[in-house]
């Protein structure tokens, strides 16, 4: 196999950046598991997030968050079409429907959709700013979304689900209708851990995109209620040399909160997790680079997505 390309997936086949090249392998494995046509709002769910992420979708502007851009987005759709059909397959139809099929495919296409800022919004300059509450503003935007493609009746469940993405619910406190979508919401929360983790440019994604991203939503330091100021980051160069520890916290949560539901991906690919395969070789380097203390060692470079997304980035050899 030639070297993994940047912007493509981990079997270095799928395109990452393209929602239609996503969108059609979504669909293929849409159509060999349920054996029917693949409808129409799941290929027009990727058309609309394609306007979206450009902003040429009306009220809002492009996606401006260099980390959390449409390819990040793009390969947890496709991790979390992967883990759906290892589950299927694994278990039966009879517990993730065609329709809830498509449900947590859309979840996945919209689950960042809350850093995209609104041109009402005059408060915030980039999408970033909303870290701490980018869940529910993407919950609120399924809210209005779903009804327009024949889902209404998943809208309360949509705004549930979709925080098993994040951390402004723990997981064992989010309310779902029923055990069908903590099921999806597990599976959700794997596929976002393991398709970013497993990026082959992850690690320069971190120190490039995600430190800004952390400095701007406030992430990086917190205020303490004495005042005080906490520093969880001195600089992107530290985000790095910690990435070993949140590795450890990932492989918790994905064990423990979200219910070992990772393992599916095994299903997919005849008994292989080529995803943590990837991952582990991610946080190998990192370990390396936090023992070495050499940054210089980030050598790849990430696609660009979003045209403007990284002013302002660290300079990767000025440390």
């Amino acid at each position: 196999m030639h070297e993994r390309r940047n912007d493509f997936d981990i079997t270095n086949s799928i395109n990452t950046t393209e929602p239609q090249d996503v969108s059609r392998e979504i669909c293929r494995t849409y159509q060999e598991l349920y054996q029917q046509a693949a409808p129409q709002n799941l290929g027009g769910a990727f058309t609309d997030l394609g306007r979206l992420y450009r902003g040429q979708c009306p009220g809002y502007h492009e996606c401006d968050t260099g980390y959390h851009d449409i390819q990040h987005v793009l390969g947890v759709t496709l991790g979390m079409a992967r883990l759906m059909n290892g589950c299927v397959r694994a278990t039966s139809t009879d517990i993730i429907t065609e329709r809830l099929f498509r449900f947590g495919i859309i979840l996945a296409l919209y689950h960042d959709c809350g850093y995209i800022r609104h041109r009402k919004d005059t408060k915030h300059a980039n999408g970033a700013e909303y870290t701490t509450v980018h869940v529910s503003r993407g919950g609120r935007f399924l809210e209005e979304y779903l009804p327009q493609i024949g889902m209404a009746d998943l809208t309360q469940a949509a705004a549930r689900t979709i925080h098993f993405t994040g951390y402004e619910v723990p997981v064992d406190r989010i309310k779902v209708p029923g055990p069908e979508f903590r099921l999806i919401g597990n599976l959700l929360g794997s596929a976002d851990i393991l398709a970013q983790m497993a990026d082959r440019c992850y690690l320069e994604k971190c120190y490039d995109r995600l430190y800004p991203e952390f400095v701007l939503g406030g992430i990086a330091r917190k205020r303490k209620p004495d005042g005080s100021e906490e520093i969880i980051f001195s600089s992107a160069a530290d985000l790095i040399f910690k990435t070993p520890r949140f590795y450890q916290g990932a492989t918790k949560r994905l064990k423990q909160d979200l219910g070992g539901c990772y393992n599916y991906i095994e299903e997919h690919f005849g008994g292989q997790n080529l995803y943590f395969d990837e991952l582990e070789k991610n946080i190998n380097h990192a370990r390396a680079i936090a023992v070495e203390g050499d940054i210089s060692l980030l050598r790849r470079r990430p696609s660009r997505t979003n045209d403007g997304a990284e002013s302002g980035q660290p300079q990767r050899l000025l440390i």
